[in-house]
């Protein structure tokens, strides 16, 4: 089984500045790179799983779905519908920034039922704790990426992905990652804490790669990302939908298990 992991961004300019593809073969980061846009990501990635007989597992930095309340509000009985909704409706909620959504100038963090979903509210590491679907503007944000992430989930869907832990097992798997549970507490903004980090690890990486990931966070988090997925790659194909009804809405965060 291949690994591939992608750090994403929700930008509407810009996107592939901030976007990165990292793919692991049998513990050896093989391909890393930056530069395009979330379309065409998407298309490497439907590309790369007719190219992977044996396997692939994707892990995508993003948010698959939202809190179960958001959800049920809007009637949708299925993660497809909440897909659906999200291609029809997020451009006009990420212009207006109407409650619930939340963080642009001038629109301060709303009551609401509940911010996080449940996969959310055990997630913590070192004390950061993982930002609301509905946080659209301000540090650390993941509502942009998340609502402009959500309809290319169906497009991998349609291309032969099973979208865990929604889907029914199938030897190509989406699943989403949150690269603070995989990369661990690591100073990751600072260039030469990455840097110390690669420096202290057992990969072998390539010197053009090692480059990448400490010039860059967002391929530190990728590449990081994807390596340790392969390193519990016997986990990965063990993966099995769930029968939560709470999970079936709003979805799941794959951490391994050690």
């Amino acid at each position: 089984m291949d690994v591939i992991a992608v750090d994403w961004s929700g930008a509407a300019h810009g996107a592939g500045d901030h976007i990165w593809l990292a793919h692991v073969r049998r513990g050896e980061l093989i391909d890393l790179r930056g530069g395009r846009h979330r379309s065409a990501v998407v298309d490497e990635l439907i590309a790369r799983r007719l190219s992977c007989p044996d396997g692939l597992c994707v892990g995508l930095d993003f948010s698959f779905s939202f809190p179960e309340w958001f959800v049920r509000r809007h009637a949708c009985r299925t993660i497809d519908d909440v897909w659906g909704l999200a291609a029809r409706e997020g451009e006009r909620w990420l212009a207006d920034c109407t409650p619930p959504f939340w963080g642009r100038p001038g629109h301060r963090r709303p009551d609401l039922p509940e911010h996080l979903r449940e996969c959310e509210r055990h997630a913590p590491v070192a004390g950061i704790r993982a930002k609301s679907t509905f946080q659209i503007g301000g540090a650390g944000s993941v509502g942009t990426g998340s609502i402009r992430g959500m309809p290319q989930l169906h497009r991998l869907r349609q291309a032969g992905f099973s979208i865990w832990p929604f889907h029914p097992a199938s030897p190509w798997t989406v699943m989403e990652i949150y690269p603070r549970l995989l990369t661990g507490p690591v100073h990751k903004s600072s260039r030469e804490h990455r840097a110390r980090y690669l420096g202290g690890s057992a990969w072998p990486l390539a010197p053009t790669f090692a480059a990448h990931m400490v010039h860059s966070e967002d391929a530190f988090d990728a590449a990081i990302s994807a390596l340790v997925m392969d390193r519990h790659r016997s986990e990965l194909a063990l993966l099995e939908p769930t029968s939560d009804p709470v999970a079936l809405l709003e979805g799941d965060l794959w951490q391994p298990s050690s």
